[in-house]
């Protein structure tokens, strides 16, 4: 049985002023508007898509080399995160609680990519929230805003 998906919004919502996808929870709008009518399937599905985007975000600048070793500081650090998700959400989580505390990744198992060597852990989070929110702004794009625009040509006939 999988336990209720808890809503991912960070009371940072960029969609009260117009934007398609929130910056805060990359949620889109409709679903930001629509979250407490959603069954938990429909949940679990937005859910799920988040999840994929922030872990490839991550993945792209760090990567896990000793799992347990990230899961042991998590706990000792008293980070929140869900141990349900993919690991590399908690990397993202790691980084929000205190990426500027953090000196040697190593110690918290992790290992910068080539492409983030040399590259502040504060800037990699900003670097990976922005993708993150890149590859939300693509998805919706590329698959939701042609199905709005055929709902519409579809309702004028």
């Amino acid at each position: 049985m999988y336990k209720k998906v808890r809503t991912p919004c960070i009371g940072v919502c960029s969609t009260g002023i117009g934007d398609d996808v929130c910056r805060g929870c990359k949620r889109f709008s409709h679903e930001v508007i629509h979250w407490n009518a959603y069954s938990e399937e429909q949940r679990r599905i937005i859910a799920e898509r988040r999840e994929g985007y922030l872990a490839n975000a991550v993945r792209s600048q760090l990567e896990i080399v000793d799992r347990d070793l990230l899961l042991a500081q998590l706990r000792h650090q008293q980070i929140r995160f869900d141990e349900d998700q993919n690991p590399y959400c908690w990397v993202f989580e790691l980084l929000r609680a205190g990426a500027s505390q953090i000196d040697d990744p190593a110690q918290y198992g992790l290992r910068r990519t080539p492409q983030a060597r040399g590259i502040s852990l504060v800037a990699l989070r900003k670097r990976i929230d922005e993708d993150f929110y890149a590859l939300s702004v693509a998805y919706y794009q590329r698959y939701v805003v042609p199905g709005l625009q055929n709902a519409g040509e579809g309702s004028s006939d």
